[in-house]
Protein backbone atom coordinates (compact mmCIF):
# COMPACT_ATOMS: atom_id res chain seq x y z
CA UNK A 1 0.00 0.00 0.00
CA UNK A 2 2.91 2.25 0.79
CA UNK A 3 1.15 5.16 2.39
CA UNK A 4 2.52 8.66 3.09
CA UNK A 5 1.94 10.24 6.20
CA UNK A 6 1.43 14.09 6.75
CA UNK A 7 0.82 15.60 10.52
CA UNK A 8 -1.68 18.60 10.54
CA UNK A 9 -2.18 20.44 13.78
CA UNK A 10 -4.27 23.51 14.39
CA UNK A 11 -1.44 25.94 16.19
CA UNK A 12 -3.94 27.75 18.64
CA UNK A 13 -3.58 24.70 20.41
CA UNK A 14 -0.93 22.16 19.11
CA UNK A 15 -1.37 19.64 21.80
CA UNK A 16 -4.22 18.34 21.01
CA UNK A 17 -5.77 17.24 17.12
CA UNK A 18 -8.50 14.98 15.91
CA UNK A 19 -9.23 15.17 12.15
CA UNK A 20 -12.27 12.82 12.05
CA UNK A 21 -13.83 13.45 8.10
CA UNK A 22 -12.87 14.02 4.67
CA UNK A 23 -14.64 14.71 1.31
CA UNK A 24 -13.03 14.54 -2.14
CA UNK A 25 -11.97 17.49 -2.40
CA UNK A 26 -9.36 17.26 0.65
CA UNK A 27 -11.36 19.16 3.00
CA UNK A 28 -10.83 17.68 6.59
CA UNK A 29 -13.76 18.41 9.94
CA UNK A 30 -11.67 18.04 12.53
CA UNK A 31 -11.35 20.09 16.10
CA UNK A 32 -8.50 21.13 18.85
CA UNK A 33 -8.24 20.94 22.45
CA UNK A 34 -8.44 17.82 24.91
CA UNK A 35 -12.00 19.41 26.60
CA UNK A 36 -11.11 20.38 29.48
CA UNK A 37 -11.88 24.14 30.85
CA UNK A 38 -8.50 25.68 29.53
CA UNK A 39 -8.28 23.74 26.55
CA UNK A 40 -11.97 23.50 25.49
CA UNK A 41 -12.77 21.61 22.33
CA UNK A 42 -13.22 23.95 19.48
CA UNK A 43 -14.24 22.59 15.78
CA UNK A 44 -12.50 23.70 12.63
CA UNK A 45 -12.59 22.78 9.00
CA UNK A 46 -9.02 22.93 6.93
CA UNK A 47 -8.66 23.22 3.19
CA UNK A 48 -6.06 22.66 0.70
CA UNK A 49 -2.98 23.45 0.78
CA UNK A 50 -3.04 22.65 3.94
CA UNK A 51 -1.18 25.74 6.19
CA UNK A 52 -2.52 27.64 9.27
CA UNK A 53 -4.04 29.90 6.95
CA UNK A 54 -7.13 27.61 5.75
CA UNK A 55 -8.34 26.23 8.93
CA UNK A 56 -11.93 28.12 9.42
CA UNK A 57 -13.40 28.04 13.31
CA UNK A 58 -16.51 26.35 12.96
CA UNK A 59 -18.08 25.97 16.50
CA UNK A 60 -21.99 25.94 17.64
CA UNK A 61 -23.51 29.36 18.43
CA UNK A 62 -23.67 29.80 22.94
CA UNK A 63 -21.71 26.10 23.23
CA UNK A 64 -18.88 25.68 25.74
CA UNK A 65 -17.09 22.82 23.23
CA UNK A 66 -17.97 21.55 19.31
CA UNK A 67 -16.39 19.08 17.56
CA UNK A 68 -16.69 19.06 13.93
CA UNK A 69 -16.85 15.31 13.27
CA UNK A 70 -18.29 14.55 9.64
CA UNK A 71 -17.96 16.46 6.05
CA UNK A 72 -19.85 15.34 2.93
CA UNK A 73 -18.44 16.53 -1.03
CA UNK A 74 -21.13 19.39 -0.84
CA UNK A 75 -19.26 20.73 2.51
CA UNK A 76 -22.35 20.27 4.60
CA UNK A 77 -20.79 19.27 7.91
CA UNK A 78 -22.12 17.53 10.82
CA UNK A 79 -20.73 17.23 14.67
CA UNK A 80 -21.69 17.87 18.07
CA UNK A 81 -21.59 20.86 20.68
CA UNK A 82 -21.98 20.54 24.51
CA UNK A 83 -23.22 23.52 26.98
CA UNK A 84 -21.86 24.05 30.17
CA UNK A 85 -23.92 21.20 32.13
CA UNK A 86 -21.96 19.15 30.06
CA UNK A 87 -25.03 17.58 27.83
CA UNK A 88 -24.03 16.85 24.25
CA UNK A 89 -26.22 17.46 21.13
CA UNK A 90 -26.16 17.05 17.34
CA UNK A 91 -25.25 19.74 14.42
CA UNK A 92 -25.82 20.01 10.72
CA UNK A 93 -24.18 23.14 9.59
CA UNK A 94 -25.25 23.60 5.84
CA UNK A 95 -24.12 27.29 3.93
CA UNK A 96 -23.27 28.26 7.28
CA UNK A 97 -27.27 27.56 8.85
CA UNK A 98 -26.53 25.77 11.82
CA UNK A 99 -29.46 23.11 12.94
CA UNK A 100 -29.23 21.68 16.42
CA UNK A 101 -30.41 17.89 16.05
CA UNK A 102 -31.67 15.99 18.68
CA UNK A 103 -32.95 12.33 18.56
CA UNK A 104 -36.55 13.10 21.17
CA UNK A 105 -35.91 8.79 22.14
CA UNK A 106 -32.46 10.10 23.17
CA UNK A 107 -33.12 13.40 25.15
CA UNK A 108 -32.79 13.34 28.85
CA UNK A 109 -32.11 9.49 28.62
CA UNK A 110 -28.36 9.74 29.98
CA UNK A 111 -27.01 8.86 33.03
CA UNK A 112 -28.55 11.10 36.00
CA UNK A 113 -30.93 13.02 32.98
CA UNK A 114 -28.32 14.06 31.41
CA UNK A 115 -28.53 14.14 27.01
CA UNK A 116 -25.54 12.58 25.28
CA UNK A 117 -26.20 12.53 21.57
CA UNK A 118 -23.64 13.19 18.64
CA UNK A 119 -23.72 13.53 15.18
CA UNK A 120 -20.33 11.40 13.51
CA UNK A 121 -20.90 11.01 9.85
CA UNK A 122 -22.95 12.49 6.76
CA UNK A 123 -23.28 11.39 3.08
CA UNK A 124 -24.16 13.51 0.00
CA UNK A 125 -27.63 12.50 0.18
CA UNK A 126 -28.84 14.20 3.08
CA UNK A 127 -28.45 11.06 5.47
CA UNK A 128 -26.46 11.59 8.38
CA UNK A 129 -25.64 8.62 11.26
CA UNK A 130 -25.03 9.12 14.95
CA UNK A 131 -25.78 7.90 18.50
CA UNK A 132 -27.63 8.29 21.65
CA UNK A 133 -26.69 6.94 25.44
CA UNK A 134 -29.02 5.59 27.98
CA UNK A 135 -28.70 5.72 31.59
CA UNK A 136 -26.84 2.69 31.43
CA UNK A 137 -24.25 3.70 28.88
CA UNK A 138 -25.57 1.75 26.29
CA UNK A 139 -25.21 3.39 22.55
CA UNK A 140 -28.47 3.58 20.17
CA UNK A 141 -27.35 4.23 16.66
CA UNK A 142 -29.83 6.37 14.09
CA UNK A 143 -29.78 7.88 10.73
CA UNK A 144 -30.97 11.39 10.67
CA UNK A 145 -32.76 13.00 7.67
CA UNK A 146 -31.65 16.57 6.99
CA UNK A 147 -34.34 17.48 4.77
CA UNK A 148 -37.31 15.51 6.88
CA UNK A 149 -35.85 16.23 10.06
CA UNK A 150 -36.81 12.59 10.81
CA UNK A 151 -35.34 9.79 12.55
CA UNK A 152 -34.62 6.38 11.85
CA UNK A 153 -33.34 4.05 14.49
CA UNK A 154 -30.26 1.81 14.25
CA UNK A 155 -29.92 -1.10 16.62
CA UNK A 156 -28.31 -4.25 15.68
CA UNK A 157 -29.96 -7.41 17.12
CA UNK A 158 -28.39 -9.22 19.67
CA UNK A 159 -26.76 -5.96 21.12
CA UNK A 160 -27.16 -3.55 24.31
CA UNK A 161 -25.31 -1.13 22.77
CA UNK A 162 -24.85 0.26 19.06
CA UNK A 163 -22.95 3.18 17.64
CA UNK A 164 -23.14 4.13 14.09
CA UNK A 165 -20.20 6.45 13.08
CA UNK A 166 -20.18 6.99 9.03
CA UNK A 167 -22.46 6.41 5.76
CA UNK A 168 -21.86 6.57 2.48
CA UNK A 169 -24.06 7.41 -0.85
CA UNK A 170 -25.09 3.60 -1.23
CA UNK A 171 -26.51 4.06 2.25
CA UNK A 172 -23.94 1.64 4.01
CA UNK A 173 -23.95 2.11 7.38
CA UNK A 174 -20.06 1.68 9.73
CA UNK A 175 -20.02 1.30 13.34
CA UNK A 176 -19.55 -0.92 16.46
CA UNK A 177 -21.48 -2.80 18.68
CA UNK A 178 -20.20 -4.02 22.27
CA UNK A 179 -19.62 -7.97 21.95
CA UNK A 180 -18.17 -10.58 25.09
CA UNK A 181 -16.49 -9.43 27.23
CA UNK A 182 -17.05 -5.59 26.60
CA UNK A 183 -14.90 -5.66 23.91
CA UNK A 184 -16.29 -3.83 19.95
CA UNK A 185 -17.18 -5.85 16.93
CA UNK A 186 -16.99 -3.21 13.83
CA UNK A 187 -19.88 -3.41 11.47
CA UNK A 188 -21.24 -2.47 8.10
CA UNK A 189 -25.03 -2.67 7.72
CA UNK A 190 -25.32 -2.84 4.18
CA UNK A 191 -29.46 -3.19 3.83
CA UNK A 192 -30.83 -6.01 5.44
CA UNK A 193 -27.47 -7.59 5.57
CA UNK A 194 -24.67 -6.93 7.84
CA UNK A 195 -20.97 -7.38 7.24
CA UNK A 196 -18.71 -8.25 10.63
CA UNK A 197 -15.21 -6.49 10.86
CA UNK A 198 -13.23 -8.19 13.59
CA UNK A 199 -9.79 -6.98 12.43
CA UNK A 200 -6.65 -8.08 11.67
CA UNK A 201 -4.95 -10.87 13.50
CA UNK A 202 -4.49 -9.76 17.04
CA UNK A 203 -6.89 -7.40 17.24
CA UNK A 204 -8.98 -8.08 20.44
CA UNK A 205 -11.70 -4.91 20.02
CA UNK A 206 -12.50 -3.37 16.69
CA UNK A 207 -14.34 -0.24 15.94
CA UNK A 208 -15.23 0.88 12.15
CA UNK A 209 -15.21 4.72 12.17
CA UNK A 210 -15.42 5.91 8.16
CA UNK A 211 -16.42 4.19 5.46
CA UNK A 212 -16.47 6.10 1.43
CA UNK A 213 -18.35 5.06 -2.01
CA UNK A 214 -16.28 2.20 -2.79
CA UNK A 215 -16.99 0.73 0.91
CA UNK A 216 -13.28 0.32 1.96
CA UNK A 217 -13.38 1.46 5.53
CA UNK A 218 -10.93 3.12 8.44
CA UNK A 219 -11.07 2.31 11.97
CA UNK A 220 -9.20 1.63 15.17
CA UNK A 221 -8.14 -1.96 16.82
CA UNK A 222 -7.02 -2.82 20.11
CA UNK A 223 -4.22 -5.92 20.53
CA UNK A 224 -3.39 -7.92 23.55
CA UNK A 225 -1.13 -5.11 25.05
CA UNK A 226 -3.54 -2.30 25.08
CA UNK A 227 -1.60 -0.47 22.04
CA UNK A 228 -4.70 1.05 19.17
CA UNK A 229 -3.88 0.80 15.72
CA UNK A 230 -5.72 2.34 13.13
CA UNK A 231 -6.88 0.18 9.88
CA UNK A 232 -7.81 -0.23 6.73
CA UNK A 233 -10.04 -2.42 5.51
CA UNK A 234 -11.02 -3.52 1.81
CA UNK A 235 -14.71 -5.37 1.44
CA UNK A 236 -13.42 -6.62 -2.03
CA UNK A 237 -10.33 -8.31 -0.74
CA UNK A 238 -11.23 -8.93 2.87
CA UNK A 239 -8.12 -7.19 3.59
CA UNK A 240 -6.80 -5.31 6.81
CA UNK A 241 -4.16 -3.12 6.35
CA UNK A 242 -2.67 -1.89 9.39
CA UNK A 243 -1.59 2.33 10.04
CA UNK A 244 0.34 3.16 12.35
CA UNK A 245 1.38 6.53 12.29
CA UNK A 246 5.86 6.55 12.23
CA UNK A 247 5.82 9.82 14.37
CA UNK A 248 3.61 7.87 16.95
CA UNK A 249 4.55 6.49 20.48
CA UNK A 250 5.49 2.92 20.46
CA UNK A 251 4.84 -0.14 22.74
CA UNK A 252 1.75 -0.70 24.67
CA UNK A 253 1.01 3.32 24.91
CA UNK A 254 0.70 3.47 21.01
CA UNK A 255 -2.16 4.93 19.46
CA UNK A 256 -3.00 5.30 15.69
CA UNK A 257 -6.46 6.15 15.05
CA UNK A 258 -7.89 6.03 11.31
CA UNK A 259 -11.39 7.73 11.45
CA UNK A 260 -12.30 9.03 8.10
CA UNK A 261 -11.59 8.28 4.51
CA UNK A 262 -12.29 10.11 1.23
CA UNK A 263 -12.65 8.11 -2.33
CA UNK A 264 -9.46 9.57 -3.66
CA UNK A 265 -7.67 7.37 -0.95
CA UNK A 266 -7.17 10.08 1.50
CA UNK A 267 -7.59 8.81 5.20
CA UNK A 268 -7.42 11.01 7.83
CA UNK A 269 -7.48 10.37 11.49
CA UNK A 270 -4.81 11.23 14.91
CA UNK A 271 -2.08 9.79 16.82
CA UNK A 272 0.00 9.94 20.11
CA UNK A 273 3.28 10.92 19.94
CA UNK A 274 6.28 10.88 22.03
CA UNK A 275 5.79 14.60 24.07
CA UNK A 276 2.22 13.17 24.81
CA UNK A 277 0.52 15.10 22.61
CA UNK A 278 -2.36 14.05 20.02
CA UNK A 279 -1.62 15.22 16.52
CA UNK A 280 -3.92 15.38 13.47
CA UNK A 281 -2.93 12.78 10.41
CA UNK A 282 -3.87 12.38 6.96
CA UNK A 283 -2.65 9.67 5.12
CA UNK A 284 -2.27 9.05 1.18
CA UNK A 285 -3.32 5.18 0.63
CA UNK A 286 -3.22 3.68 -2.89
CA UNK A 287 -6.77 2.07 -3.21
CA UNK A 288 -7.17 -1.44 -4.97
CA UNK A 289 -9.82 -0.32 -7.18
CA UNK A 290 -7.99 2.91 -8.00
CA UNK A 291 -5.06 1.61 -9.27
Amino acid sequence: MNPTFETLDDQVDPTFNQLLGINNDGKIAGYFGIGSAAHPNKGYTLSPPYCQGNYTNENFGGSAQTQVTGINNHNVTVGFWADAAGDNFGFTDKNGVFTDVVDPKGQGKAANGMTTEQLLGVNDKEKAVGFWTDAAGNSHGFVYDLDKHSFNEVNIAGFASTTTTAINNKGDIAGFVVGAGGNDVGFVKEGNHTVWLNGPSGAVSVQALGINNERDVVGSFTDATGATHGFLYDQGTNKYTTIDDPNGMKGNNAMTVANGINDKGQVVGFYLDNAGNTDGMLVHVSLPHHA
